[in-house]
C-alpha cells in the first residue's frame, strides 16, 4: 500500500502572509485554547503582577506600596 502525503498548496501561504496579524494576546489565548495549557495563565498573571510592583517601586507611588506591606 502507497500513501501520498499531503502536498500543501502554495496558496496557502500566500493567503495568510496576506491576513492581518491578530495580535498578541489572541495568538496567545489562541495557543492555550489548542494546546491546553491552561496552567500557564496563573503563572503570567503573578509575572505581571510582580513586573507591575517593580515597575511602580521606581516611581512616585512606591511611598503608597510599601504601606502596603
Amino acid at each position: 500500500m502507497s500513501e501520498k502525503k499531503a502536498k500543501p498548496d502554495e496558496d496557502d501561504f500566500a493567503v495568510a502572509a496576506s491576513q492581518a496579524d491578530s495580535g498578541l494576546l489572541r495568538e496567545f489565548l489562541g495557543f492555550l485554547m489548542e494546546s491546553k495549557k491552561w496552567w500557564l495563565v496563573p503563572l503570567l498573571i503573578a509575572f505581571a503582577l510582580v513586573a507591575a510592583l517593580v515597575f511602580l517601586g521606581g516611581t512616585g507611588a512606591a511611598p503608597f506600596i510599601y504601606s502596603l506591606f
